[in-house]
């Protein structure tokens, strides 16, 4: 492999004029027979692949730049960067190019890109031509060079002609110290000149004017010839500004003068582009591209000078963690660390993957749990970007950090529970920082990015480590805000326990219940298993659907989104759940109360009774019909309702055949095992003879017979039914309130099927069955008393099956 000399980084400029890393390698000059010349090839450092094969054109501009760059356009709009690790490699690549075009190596660019509109134009030039001659640098001459300056802009080869010129015999700097002397005698037509020159120089967009007009001499007087502005009445005063407000903070004394001057050059730079310069017009916008990446392969600069510097970082995370550290140091530190981090986006994904590891190894995550716990707001504020720097970059690493945690710390200083706390503390009014840590642990329990081959039980670690640890704060906001209370709203054959609100309904708490909600649905379609098991135990969704209460709609809308995901599922766990805890008196309350209205909260109710409808949720329509259908049988603007009552018909037909297809099976086995000697005569030869219905009347007449007196025993004993095939019992809401009737005058009647049992499960009834029930290996579609008095047998066994209603 080759030297560090010709280890270089790719770049090409994207559609936004900004450079995209295409990596890091190792590029050599040589002849190509594919492309008949000598070209540019580089190869990857990591597996040796083609980076870039580039034939060195005779007619291609190649410029130099920074000592390190190497820049040119292989066809429009698709520009490519060099840049070398050593000055030493460059100039040698340099003169290989040099040598093919048959130029001058000493020259920073190797001829004039010709514009298509002027190539024959140019042909007929004169060779005297090629060179623009400036007027002498005086005062009296300064409106001469303005215009000169501002005429050649709408022409690319002019461009290139007067840059050539600006760049001989140091004429740049001999235009600069006429500012210091405009300035001294006041002469504001001089400035005003001196201003268009400038700015018409900076759109010359030329490399190698900048590295005169940016070092140190020169461009405070650059920036002072911005400041006086012909449309402005009063000059900026942006010198004043950069010389005594913006201070340059060294958290740690930095002993580099190379890196210092290049961090001065950097943030001078950038502001000069960012606020002293307007905005480019249409015309303008690509005349700037060289000055953003001339920014760009600064902080690239930077961020690695930086990063070689071990001693350098390992005292910033020292004084970090120091206890003794003063708040103020560390607000400094804080906020170095996030420009650094900031700056580490320029970097290549490689070096930019090393350089993580290393803020990683010194332990900026353990930094990052103690400052984001201070009450400093700037500081929290600078420690949630560097999180989520990190978040971003990967997620894997700091999953692998927190799930180490429990075995050297408590529970309440976790990382992840700090961050859980930081979005629940938030004080901002419109919660912005909350919004910005919610994201971030969406990231952080996503399955989607838990794919590491290299880590294939990173899932089901972090998901269990995540529930022990994390989920009981995330859902302490939502189980602090209700509380469980008896309600008589529907007075069915079972106890029925809902929740109140307890603390103030206002906005801000509104807000944080609906992003809490957000993520608990988002781990109810990701997290099946871990999810299901903390809902059931927490009796979750009972205390989520009171939020369906609040005067706030959409958290009421957040609260019924998360049952519907829950519905959505269609898994009968969840299902018989929502059945055993009436959970959708809430939600036909919601709807009662909603009245007439035709609003997103009425539509949202609707859908998730049609998505049982269309699913066929066997399980659901039973028991909405079975315990609400009366309140919701006026509802006649939607058919949905309608539809519901209709599946629960069809299947109690299909149940009611199936059964009496089994009975006529029943039957004609029991006349079958009477004649079954019939089939063999004495010496056990078969005989083949049949026997249809009518040769037996008797023996299966006695036998319905009998199945019909069972059926009328039943009925005697059982409570009667309406003609829709639902029990009576009264609701607290009009059955008409959805269609605007007046319900005030609607009682509760309490009736003997609804007493509890001591324990709060449904009181046991001896009354059996209306209808035998066939036990298969579908779910039964209604649940009657006695069907009820043996589940509730098995799941008092089994405390984990049993909703705790209390919790």
């Amino acid at each position: 492999m080759s030297d560090t000399r010709r280890r270089v980084k790719v770049y090409t400029l994207n559609e936004d004029r900004q450079w995209d890393d295409r990596g890091t390698g190792h590029v050599s000059s040589t002849f190509v027979e594919r492309l008949k010349g000598i070209s540019l090839l580089v190869r990857a450092e990591s597996d040796g692949s083609l980076l870039l094969e580039s034939k060195i054109s005779p007619n291609t501009a190649y410029q130099k730049q920074q000592d390190t760059l190497i820049v040119w356009s292989e066809a429009e709009n698709y520009d490519l960067a060099l840049s070398f690790q050593e000055k030493a490699g460059c100039d040698e690549i340099w003169e290989k190019i040099c040598q093919v075009q048959g130029k001058d190596p000493a020259l920073e660019i190797t001829q004039d890109p010709i514009d298509e509109s002027e190539e024959e134009r140019f042909e007929e030039m004169p060779e005297t031509s090629h060179l623009v001659e400036l007027p002498p640098c005086e005062l009296a001459r300064l409106e001469e060079i303005a215009d000169l300056v501002t005429s050649v802009l709408s022409s690319p080869i002019r461009r290139e002609k007067l840059a050539l010129a600006l760049m001989s015999e140091g004429y740049m700097k001999k235009l600069l110290q006429l500012f210091q002397v405009c300035e001294d005698l006041d002469n504001r037509e001089g400035l005003h000149h001196l201003y268009e020159i400038v700015r018409g120089v900076l759109f010359l967009n030329k490399a190698a004017l900048f590295e005169v007009m940016f070092s140190d001499d020169c461009i405070m007087d650059v920036v002072g010839c911005l400041e006086f502005d012909p449309s402005l009445v009063q000059p900026k005063k942006h010198r004043e500004f950069l010389t005594k407000t913006a201070k340059f903070k060294e958290v740690i004394p930095i002993t580099d003068s190379e890196l210092r001057q290049k961090i001065h050059q950097t943030y001078r730079v950038q502001y000069i582009q960012d606020i002293i310069l307007p905005t480019p017009s249409v015309f303008e916008e690509n005349f700037l591209s060289t000055l953003t990446s001339f920014i760009f392969f600064n902080k690239v600069e930077i961020v690695s000078m930086l990063q070689e510097d071990e001693k350098f970082l390992t005292e910033v995370f020292a004084q970090l963690t120091d206890e003794a550290t003063e708040d103020s140091k560390r607000r400094e530190l804080v906020n170095f660390f996030k420009e650094f981090c900031a700056f580490s986006q320029t970097l290549q994904p490689q070096n930019r993957d090393a350089f993580f590891k290393t803020l990683a190894n010194l332990g900026i995550l353990p930094a990052l749990e103690i400052v984001m716990g201070m009450d400093d707001l700037q500081v929290r504020a600078a420690a949630t970007d560097i999180f989520s720097y990190l978040v971003e970059f990967s997620p894997s690493m700091v999953r692998e950090f927190v799930m180490q945690e429990p075995q050297q710390t408590d529970d309440d200083v976790l990382l992840i529970n700090v961050v859980i706390k930081q979005m629940i503390c938030d004080s901002d009014p419109e919660l912005g920082g909350a919004v910005q840590l919610m994201g971030l642990l969406r990231t952080l329990i996503d399955p989607e990015n838990m794919l590491a081959p290299t880590n294939k039980t990173e899932k089901t670690e972090f998901l269990s480590f995540f529930y022990k640890y994390c989920m009981q704060v995330l859902t302490v906001p939502l189980l602090a805000s209700t509380t469980i209370t008896p309600s008589s709203k529907f007075l069915v054959s079972f106890p029925i326990v809902n929740a109140c609100l307890c603390l103030s309904d206002n906005f801000q708490t509104a807000q944080l219940l609906a992003l809490i909600l957000e993520l608990l649905t988002f781990c109810v379609e990701h997290h099946t298993y871990h999810i299901k098991t903390y809902i059931m135990n927490k009796d979750l969704l009972r205390r989520v659907l009171v939020l369906m209460n609040s005067k706030h709609t959409f958290l009421a809308l957040c609260a019924l989104r998360f049952m519907r995901r829950i519905i959505g599922q269609k898994d009968e766990y969840y299902n018989r759940y929502i059945v055993k805890g009436n959970l959708f008196e809430p939600v036909i309350n919601t709807l009662l109360d909603n009245g007439t209205r035709y609003n997103l909260l009425n539509s949202a109710i609707i859908e998730l009774f049609e998505f049982i409808k269309v699913e066929d949720i066997k399980s659901l329509i039973a028991h909405i019909i079975d315990n609400y259908y009366k309140a919701l049988e006026s509802i006649e603007y939607v058919q949905t309702f309608k539809g519901l009552k209709g599946r629960y018909e069809q299947e109690k037909d299909r149940q009611t055949l199936r059964l009496n297809s089994r009975y006529r099976r029943d039957a004609r086995t029991l006349d079958e095992d009477e004649d079954e000697e019939m089939w063999f005569n004495e010496d056990g030869e078969a005989i083949e003879k049949s026997r249809p219905e009518e040769e037996f009347p008797e023996s299966f007449g006695k036998y319905m017979e009998a199945k019909k007196v069972k059926e009328s025993d039943n009925k005697e004993n059982f409570p009667k039914r309406t003609p829709t095939g639902s029990f009576k019992f009264t609701f607290s809401h009009s059955a008409g309130a959805a269609n605007g009737t007046n319900g005030a005058n609607c009682k509760p009647v309490t009736s003997p099927t609804s007493a509890a049992s001591p324990n709060g499960s449904p009181a046991k009834s001896a009354t059996p069955p209306a209808t035998p029930v066939v036990k298969t290996a579908m779910v039964g579609l209604v649940d009657y008393p006695d069907d009820e008095d043996e589940e509730d047998e098995d799941e008092e066994q089994s405390p984990r099956k049993r909703p705790r209603l209390g919790s």
